[in-house]
């Protein structure tokens, strides 16, 4: 055998070990660039050794060419998919063109013409190769960006349950604690600040639970507790909750905890942001298909102006906005108001203030 026909079959294992440890060795594929570069490097000198006249095809040549052009198809569309894009371009590129003119070293055209055309032929399947890999890193990238879009959706729902709840009890437990220890039965207060407390951590066993287990999200709250939550803020006091629900009121699962999650940040901002308020008037009620909550208080600092607010009612803006529902926010003599109002069906009777489902602020309000 001569060293010519030697240094061909090593061109062929070099190229289909490349090729083969891309294919079964992940941990291999981001080095990839390089030993395809080689491989099409040691393809092309072959070749160029073939139609210069330093070489005659040795039996089986068209055969192990032909392998060989395979094998760097397949490394391009591997190179494509995983190699990093600034240095898989140019690889892929170089056994592409190792694959397409390799049929020149058993084949002589008659023409540079036919030549061109032939080496074309060729390079359609390093072209096709090239796109497969270039389609599955697609895939690939949309996938990863679905899972990490579905990671940050779910911590912030789960944020907006943590804030929600467990903020709303936290607050309650500092309002006992301080009606506690400027009037009133210690003894109560602690008691009440212990219930707030296992609460609370009811709501981050719950969430924990979730995120150990996989387990999907479930509603939180409903209408039945809107008015337990008001007589927990009454007790808490100095605010009182003036609640009037409409007995006749149906509301599907989702409304109802959305209903209950507007209700309780709601007297969450009261308690933050106006802690001299006297009276919280709640109503809840349901007609043309919309079912309304709305709620006010009688208490505005005058340095609320200078009040940070943090994502609450941004929160609940958003999770309005999804059931196709607004949010108003506003100021109102003596206090402040808050009005929700979300579709209980589609039904045509359902006609929101604008054109499309929209949450809005009719001024610059606080959010806890």
């Amino acid at each position: 055998m001569s060293v010519m026909s030697v240094i061909s079959v090593m061109s062929v294992l070099v190229v289909v070990a490349v090729a083969a440890t891309a294919s079964f060795r992940p941990g291999f594929r981001s080095r990839l660039p390089l030993p395809t570069c080689v491989a099409a490097a040691l393809s092309l000198v072959v070749t160029l050794v073939h139609v210069v006249g330093g070489a005659r095809p040795g039996p089986g040549a068209d055969v192990l060419g032909m392998v060989e052009s395979v094998a760097l198809m397949v490394v391009a569309g591997l190179v494509i998919r995983y190699a990093p894009p600034r240095s898989a371009v140019p690889a892929a590129l170089a056994a592409g063109v190792a694959a397409a003119v390799w049929v020149l070293r058993v084949f002589t055209p008659a023409s540079p013409l036919e030549g061109v055309g032939v080496c074309a032929f060729w390079g359609l399947g390093a072209l096709l190769a090239a796109g497969v890999g270039g389609y599955l890193r697609f895939l690939d990238v949309r996938q990863d960006r679905a899972v990490a879009d579905a990671r940050t959706a779910l911590r912030l729902r789960l944020a907006r349950d943590l804030h929600d709840f467990v903020a709303h009890d936290i607050s309650e437990m500092v309002a006992h604690a301080q009606a506690g220890s400027v009037a009133g039965d210690p003894r109560q207060a602690l008691e009440r600040v212990e219930a707030a407390g296992q609460r609370a951590m009811s709501m981050l066993d719950r969430t924990l639970d979730m995120l150990h287990h996989d387990r999907s999200r479930t509603p939180v709250g409903d209408l039945s507790g809107v008015r337990e939550a008001a007589e927990r803020f009454s007790a808490a006091g100095p605010a009182s909750v003036r609640l009037s629900v409409d007995p006749a009121v149906t509301v599907p699962v989702e409304t109802a905890a959305l209903a209950y999650r507007i209700v309780m940040e709601g007297l969450t901002n009261v308690r933050r942001h106006a802690p001299q308020a006297s009276r919280v008037d709640l109503g809840i009620s349901a007609a043309g298909g919309v079912l309304e909550v709305a709620m006010a208080n009688d208490g505005v600092s005058r340095g609320r102006g200078s009040r940070r607010g943090g994502s609450g009612l941004a929160g609940l803006a958003a999770l309005v906005q999804e059931q196709g529902g607004e949010l108003v926010t506003e100021a109102v003599p003596d206090g402040w108001s808050l009005t929700a109002r979300l579709p209980l069906a589609q039904s045509p009777e359902w006609s929101p203030e604008s054109s499309s489902p929209t949450t809005r602020k009719a001024s610059a309000a606080p959010s806890g």
